[in-house]
């Protein structure tokens, strides 16, 4: 779902899992402990202005103490460099993606493209109808590109600039978005987690589907009703100035709808399975393209000139590729959605992802990571305990490793077995492991999935995270169907 890139690529599946039987279970958590009160404590001061450096510190502060603890245990620096270095190299994908989707935004403002999306939507998007509109859409767009991070970088930026306009508080339209784009991505036969997660479990990629449908169906089902019922009672006096937020984006900017060229081209690029990375850049530069033929105006506006001549072109482009930019506007409202930061808006999380993957590369080479799964394991005894012990454990990896990817392939190899042992077919491990670690990644602030949406979406984890309705009903649903036995497989079914 990061879409960090292919997965003969990544090889995370071939991950070692570090164990340390010097390592006991009150060391381990120590670190986890300690990060989880000092960020309490951080965000508590700093309050949304936490993720701006001083999180990013108490990651590594965090990282130290289970360094101290890994000293303890005889685990040398060596090895804790060495894991770290491959945590990071990891997320290079990851990284470089983030940088595309700061230049492509830059770029879809100046041409045009995220401004008329945002007309057109207040045209035939009502505020009873939009939240509900906005999961579907995500979840198709996101079916089809099997990537959530596409889906969010595309028309989840011009749906949450269209709530905006329309008085929604951001955090539903961000909720709406996710819960959607997740939908999407964990039904999709091409999301690299949805193939990575039967991979780990020794289950058929479309039988992992096929008997994922049973949770993730009623799980969006009440999602969408959720959302339905929200668009009847929200405040809809933002649609009031639809008109006059109309007039100003048509006096800004050259609205036509041949500029929906440019995403259908990076959607189609996605479904014929061009790694994502290549897709946001052709989709980067063909803003540029369509930037200069469609408003030249605004070009030289942002090139700091009247008259567009070639030079001041290059630096037009170029600043909305890099660097904060701003589309002048006589509608204060819109002064925030006609700004961009280019690449160097990512730099922050970027910073994030980084400090996080030092932590748990850390964790992960103390043996910290593999003795809390074990802990998880030999915790419950029964098939109930087992589905919860394997939730659980996806969830706490999201919040210690940070990663997708780990809370996925970590308890996929130590949880193989175990359901294998009650007789369970794989398809229940595979079905949980997603169900708990793929989709509840973008809860978590300093996750790299929780850290990319919010940026992108400019939404805060903490302003989305309680209408991200599907994302965290997800494990409670895997949790319900396990313990009243509902279409649990067994290994002797056909």
């Amino acid at each position: 779902m990061q879409d960090q890139g292919n997965l003969s690529e990544i090889k995370i599946q071939d991950q070692k899992i570090i164990k340390n039987t010097e390592l006991s279970m009150w060391e381990a958590m120590i670190p986890v402990i300690a990060l989880v009160g000092m960020l309490a404590f951080n965000v508590f001061v700093y309050g949304d202005d936490s993720l701006s450096g001083s999180n990013q510190f108490i990651l590594l502060l965090g990282a130290s103490i289970a360094a101290i603890v890994g000293f303890r245990n005889k685990v040398t620096y060596k090895t804790m460099i060495e894991e770290v270095a491959e945590n990071i190299k990891s997320t290079t994908g990851a990284i470089l993606i983030l940088l595309m989707v700061g230049a492509l935004t830059g770029t879809w403002l100046i041409s045009g493209i995220i401004p008329s999306m945002i007309y057109y939507g207040l045209q035939i998007l009502n505020p009873t109808i939009f939240l509900a509109a906005c999961l579907i859409i995500c979840a198709i767009i996101s079916i089809a590109t099997g990537s959530s991070w596409t889906t969010s970088a595309t028309v989840g930026v011009a749906l949450v600039g269209i709530g905006e306009v329309l008085g929604i508080p951001m955090g539903m339209t961000a909720g709406a978005v996710l819960s959607g784009a997740y939908f999407g991505d964990k039904m999709s036969p091409m999301s690299d987690t949805t193939n990575l997660a039967p991979a780990m479990a020794g289950a058929e990629l479309f039988s992992h589907i096929k008997y994922m449908a049973i949770t993730t169906v009623p799980t969006i089902l009440i999602s969408l009703l959720f959302f339905v019922i929200l668009g009847f009672t929200i405040d809809t006096t933002g649609s009031a100035d639809s008109t006059q937020m109309l007039v100003a984006i048509e006096k800004s900017f050259n609205i036509s709808g041949w500029l929906f060229l440019v995403p259908i081209i990076v959607i189609l690029l996605i479904i014929k399975k061009t790694p994502p990375l290549i897709a946001l850049l052709i989709g980067a530069l063909l803003g540029g393209v369509f930037a200069l033929i469609f408003q030249q105006d605004v070009v030289a506006q942002v090139a700091g000139v009247e008259t567009l001549t070639f030079n001041a072109a290059y630096k037009g482009i170029m600043d909305a590729l890099t660097v904060d930019i701003a589309v002048e506007t006589e509608n204060e409202a819109l002064a925030d959605l006609f700004t961009a930061g280019g690449m160097s808006s990512m730099l922050g999380t970027i910073w994030l992802i980084i400090c996080a993957m030092v932590f748990g590369g850390v964790m992960d080479a103390i043996g910290a990571l593999a003795r809390i799964s074990s802990f998880m394991l030999n915790l419950f005894h029964t098939v109930f305990g087992l589905f919860a012990s394997t939730v659980f454990t996806c969830v706490g990896l999201n919040f210690t490793a940070s990663d997708q990817y780990l809370a996925i392939v970590v308890p996929g190899k130590m949880y193989a077995k175990a359901f294998k042992d009650k007789g369970l077919a794989p398809e229940n491990l595979s079905r949980t492991l997603e169900d708990s670690g793929t989709v509840t990644s973008v809860l978590i602030p300093w996750n790299t999935c929780g850290a990319y949406h919010s940026k992108v979406l400019d939404v805060p984890v903490e302003d989305y995270v309680f209408f991200a309705i599907f994302n965290w009903l997800s494990p409670f649903m895997t949790l319900i169907f396990a313990a009243f036995n509902i279409k649990i497989k067994q290994l002797n079914e056909k």
